[in-house]
């Protein structure tokens, strides 16, 4: 028979036991774990979340000694989410995607990071996978069908636009009746210029000199 002592000493070294596990599992974190659960973040939602961002930065002084301050910021990324793994656990993560000029930008979160500041959701939308790897293709084959168009439309040839016949007449009508009165305009001018040269001429003929006066010599004068 077990004496009631020896009993009574394994029991208390049991929850002595028991206390220590669940100290060793309890994680201190600043996060709100209720929060971030009740999210209830799916596959097909539009995301907006809000990291954030610790930056260091090294300055010298006037004693020329190094000192190093951190900065923070907050940095929003918003986008689809593509995927969600390991559920509401302690390293459950999900991905959002977005594109950016272009090019596609992904980013894995863990779910419960003292990094990221709030988890906003915009849109949600039904979606029948769990995995929506397939946007990535989908994406890329669209960048492919609108490069291939910018090519076909540079190097398109342009056909000349057919013009009908009266159009055409009486274009060239205009383009006569314009070329008689710039002829006409031109002699014109000639004639002005000509005459002015002719009364210069004339003028320069009428001009005589006048008739020097004769000194009369000395014999004359004797």
């Amino acid at each position: 028979m077990i004496s009631p002592r020896l009993l009574k000493r394994c029991a208390i070294r049991a929850n002595i036991y028991n206390l220590m596990t669940v100290s060793r599992n309890i994680v201190k974190t600043p996060v709100n774990l209720a929060e971030r659960q009740a999210l209830d973040i799916r596959a097909g939602d539009t995301v907006r979340v809000t990291i954030k961002i610790v930056e260091e930065k090294i300055t010298t002084g006037a004693n020329k000694k190094a000192k190093s301050e951190k900065r923070s910021r907050l940095q929003k990324f918003e986008g689809l989410v593509i995927a969600r793994k390991h559920g509401k656990e302690a390293g459950g993560t999900f991905t959002v995607r977005k594109v950016s000029s272009g090019v596609g930008v992904e980013k894995i979160f863990p779910l419960y990071s003292p990094n990221i500041e709030k988890i906003e959701l915009v849109k949600r939308a039904k979606v029948r996978r769990s995995k929506l790897y397939y946007i990535r293709a989908t994406t890329s084959k669209e960048m492919r069908k609108k490069m291939k168009n910018q090519v076909f439309a540079d190097y398109a040839v342009v056909e000349p636009e057919s013009v009908p016949l009266e159009e055409v007449e009486t274009e060239a009508v205009a383009g006569a009746k314009s070329s008689e009165v710039s002829t006409e305009g031109k002699e014109a001018q000639e004639e002005v210029i000509a005459e002015e040269k002719a009364k210069t001429e004339e003028k320069e003929e009428t001009k005589v000199e006048a008739p020097k006066e004769e000194t009369p010599s000395e014999e004359e004068k004797k």
